[in-house]
């Protein structure tokens, strides 16, 4: 590493544009990743790219001062990879979405509200998540899960072709036919390959939705993960019913077990398919609540539903389950979900289905290998920062009970810094081409290493 003058960093400056120092008035603004956990981290420079020439620029610079650099899209990464002690190369100034012909081009600083609104305006969509300020980019090279997605299939299923800067400073374009295997390690194998600067999609019809929840009490979790697990994976594709299994962080409010989600098509049709899940538990909701909108209105009532909350530090870790969960299993999980209370501290079972759309590809097809899953299970805990061991504790003795469960595979999207092999547990069977194409295009890991335990992205 050598030493980075004020100088040298005037010099990228101008052919980067900002750049953005800790003596600089909008560093606090612009340093910090979405993640609390991660605000100690000051990085030398938040350079703020607004031009794929600006990317391999900075890029350059970095590789010939030899900091440690990150992407920055939507700065969610779980794994603290959204920031750095080197220099944060921030996207979000590429941000334009331009629509011809069924295709959407998007900047990779693009965040989904940024897609949903350019697209809303002709009436298509991408199959996608639902947090408004998430990068279309980093979601897209981890898979990109969705309430389309069993309809239509991973974001990154969608992706037609992408615009990549190379560690060696190379501009490209891959698709199925030109550097078709970076475009296969795309789809699915994160960004540890170069620096997508722009993605282009084949979008669908943005549909009329039908958004619900539905509620009951706690004493009902058995009953409704037993029939969830049976209904959701395997209903029509339309559907996507996650299984909210929640308990408040405040010890006088009750735990509570809530199916989520939307169905596609006018109010008919879900009443029809949630009649189902309805008549599988055996009693009725204790709350209902269902809405009839637009794609895109539904996307917003949607949004931020979860257990973070301000300030606090939320901790998560999760894996794909094959087969249903047996009753033993689940009797122990929502036993443990509840026991021994603390204030402040919110725990969370979610299950999110798979099945679908989702399955329909061989996990051969790219680099997105889980495609024989039954649902996604998450453990999830929020706590005050000065209450995360008591949060972990709970937290890693709920991924216990689990553990016969699962299939192996791990959600690359949701990293997990106690997986103690996680490219394998990310990757399965596509692992080893996907080291392939790392050793072709990225051979000096200028863009960190396929397992995130591995380093910090630099």
């Amino acid at each position: 590493m050598t030493e980075v003058t004020e100088a040298d960093w005037a010099v990228l400056a101008r052919s980067a544009g900002e750049v953005v120092l800790p003596h600089s008035a909008r560093y606090e603004a612009l340093r910090r990743p979405v993640d609390p956990r991660f605000h100690h981290v000051r990085p030398l420079a938040v350079v703020r790219c607004a031009s794929t020439a600006a990317v391999a620029e900075t890029i350059a610079f970095v590789r010939r001062a030899g900091l440690p650099a990150v992407l920055r899209g939507g700065g969610h990464d779980f794994a603290g990879r959204s920031t750095t002690a080197g220099v944060v190369i921030d996207m979000t100034a590429l941000s334009a979405v331009s629509v011809a012909d069924g295709a959407a081009r998007v900047g990779a600083g693009a965040n989904l509200a940024q897609v949903y609104d350019a697209l809303a305006g002709h009436g298509r969509t991408v199959p996608a998540g639902c947090g408004p300020s998430v990068g279309i980019a980093g979601l897209t090279l981890g898979g990109g899960l969705g309430v389309l997605g069993r309809l239509h299939g991973l974001t990154c299923d969608r992706l037609r072709a992408a615009e990549v800067v190379l560690a060696d400073g190379r501009v490209v374009t891959c698709d199925e036919r030109t550097h078709a295997d970076l475009f296969w390690a795309l789809r699915g194998g994160t960004g540890r390959f170069g620096a997508v600067t722009a993605l282009t999609f084949a979008t669908v019809p943005a549909p009329a939705m039908v958004s619900f929840r539905l509620t009951w009490p706690h004493r009902c979790a058995v009953a409704l993960v037993e029939a969830w697990q049976a209904w959701a994976p395997a209903a029509p594709d339309g559907l996507a019913a996650s299984l909210h299994l929640t308990v408040p962080a405040d010890p006088a409010t009750p735990p509570s077990a809530s199916v989520v989600g939307t169905m596609v098509g006018p109010p008919s049709a879900a009443a029809a398919v949630l009649g189902d899940c309805i008549a599988r538990v055996g009693a009725a909701p204790t709350s209902d609540e269902r809405r009839a909108a637009s794609h895109r209105e539904t996307k917003r009532l949607l949004a931020g539903d979860g257990p973070d909350r301000a300030g606090a530090y939320t901790f998560r870790r999760s894996g794909f389950v094959a087969e249903p969960l047996p009753r033993a299993a689940i009797v122990a999980l929502t036993r443990h979900l509840t026991a021994r209370r603390r204030p402040g501290q919110a725990r969370m079972l979610d299950l999110m289905p798979m099945g679908g759309a989702y399955n329909r590809v061989p996990a051969g097809a790219t680099a997105f290998v889980h495609r024989a899953e039954r649902f996604l299970l998450q453990h999830l805990t929020t706590a005050d920062p000065r209450d995360s061991a008591a949060a972990r504790r709970w937290l890693h003795g709920s991924h216990r009970l689990a553990a016969g469960c699962r299939s192996g595979g791990v959600y690359q999207n949701f990293p997990d810094p106690d997986l103690p092999d996680g490219a394998q547990a990310y990757f399965g069977a596509n692992l080893h081409r996907l080291r392939q194409v790392k050793s072709t295009y990225d051979p000096g890991g200028c863009f960190g290493a396929l397992d995130p335990n591995e380093g910090d992205g630099s």
